[in-house]
């Protein structure tokens, strides 16, 4: 991890955000289809940040990137639980366990046949590319909160009152983005689809990151894409460098995988795909997995 404040990073943190402002005040008056896909393309970008900061950068001290990552342009996820969340999918031997990794999208074979048609039809359709990018942010928020809900009720009163504080210093993060956006001629409306839709950018990336494997490194992906949604995710499509290294900042990943690229598919098992356009192209209509996590009867 290098030393001292990562100047890149800080300066692209506060383009981001003189970016919204700018989209904010000048954009619907020429536009406000264009303001709300810039809004969304920025508030992608603030997450991909969210994600450097929470990773510890652009500075070594913790509270100091909270602070920085403290409006959330993409009104939905608190910052803090998305750290806690996100730090403990990256105990990459639970990856992709129906229970204990937060980000998996796989349900537990037998939760799945007890469950309806209807529920099932639902999830078959957010595991399509499309599903994932319409569906996805909605159902995930759901499924977010309820997590939320019982952990906060919980028997661990420690755990009740961070996932409380969390969501607390969020709606705070939230009136004052509603105040700011109310100060110019953006609409709210155009707000909150610019936030939804971010998530659903967001979701392109999160959408195969991870497969069913019985190695632990053989269920992370690679997407070779050098391309605008590269650096969208800040070269997160490499996905199998940031697992192995996450303390490496964004910039450097596109150096470190080219260095080492036969060494990084030989240990995630060649789970590889040349660029987004081959993932829209295979899953846009159909599901890369099942549902039910394929290995679960088999795991102790």
């Amino acid at each position: 991890m290098p030393r001292g404040v990562e100047w890149g990073t800080l300066v692209l943190i506060l383009a981001s955000y003189g970016l919204w402002f700018s989209a904010l005040f000048f954009l619907p008056d020429v536009s406000l289809a264009l303001t709300v896909g810039c809004l969304a393309i920025l508030a992608a970008l603030h997450s991909s940040l969210s994600h450097e900061a929470l990773h510890g950068h652009p500075f070594r001290n913790r509270g100091l990137n909270e602070a920085l990552m403290f409006l959330p342009l993409t009104l939905f996820i608190p910052y803090g639980r998305f750290r806690d969340t996100h730090l403990a999918h990256h105990k990459d031997e639970r990856l992709t366990d129906p229970y204990d990794d937060p980000e998996s999208n796989f349900q537990d074979p037998k939760t799945w046949e007890g469950m309806t048609m209807w529920r099932r039809f639902v999830l078959r359709l957010n595991n399509t590319l499309l599903g994932r990018v319409t569906l996805g942010p909605l159902l995930g928020q759901v499924s977010f909160m309820a997590a939320d809900w019982h952990l906060w009720r919980g028997k661990d009163r420690a755990i009740g009152r961070a996932v409380l504080r969390d969501w607390l210093l969020h709606l705070i993060g939230v009136a004052l983005v509603v105040w700011i956006t109310q100060q110019t001629p953006t609409p709210l409306w155009a707000l909150c689809l610019g936030a939804y839709a971010s998530l659903g950018l967001l979701k392109i990336r999160t959408f195969l990151e991870h497969r069913a494997h019985a190695d632990c490194n053989g269920r992370t992906v690679v997407i070779e894409d050098r391309g605008p949604l590269a650096w969208l995710f800040l070269h997160n499509n490499l996905h199998i460098v940031h697992h192995l290294h996450p303390g490496v900042p964004w910039h450097a990943l596109p150096r470190l995988y080219r260095e080492n690229r036969q060494n990084f598919l030989e240990v995630n098992e060649g789970y590889h795909y040349r660029n987004y356009r081959q993932v829209i192209w295979r899953y846009l209509l159909r599901s890369k997995d099942p549902v039910p996590h394929p290995l679960w009867p088999s795991k102790p």
